[in-house]
């Protein structure tokens, strides 16, 4: 990950971390799942206030584009198209396990689907 703040820009230093954090995870620089430094860590390497960086990722947060998973860190999150279709993969794998399928019927069958919803052969 590549920061540069520009104490002479107009944007104030935490829209530019947000902004620049938020460009690299969209344009794929940062994948998701890709763990971030510490608030405390970043502020060090960009001699920024701790509260400036902790205001950064309060934003992204709330943007969807960074998730913190309590003591663990905080990470690049996924789209929300991929959190959606990971939860609803989730929900059939349970439901076709409480339905009594074996591995590969439930596999035959999320295959069709796709097939079906792709138009592929």
């Amino acid at each position: 990950m590549s920061l540069k703040i520009h104490i002479d820009d107009s944007a104030p230093p935490y829209e530019q971390v947000r902004a620049q954090i938020s460009e690299q995870a969209r344009a794929g620089a940062l994948p998701a799942g890709y763990r971030l430094p510490t608030v405390r860590g970043l502020a060090e390497s960009l001699g920024l206030a701790v509260n400036t960086v902790a205001k950064a990722y309060r934003a992204l947060e709330a943007d969807g584009v960074i998730e913190t998973r309590g003591r663990n860190g905080t990470y690049i999150a996924a789209p929300a198209a991929t959190r959606e279709a990971s939860t609803a993969a989730q929900t059939y794998a349970e439901r076709a396990r409480r339905l009594g399928l074996d591995h590969d019927t439930a596999m035959a069958t999320v295959r069709d689907a796709l097939r079906a919803a792709y138009g592929t052969d």
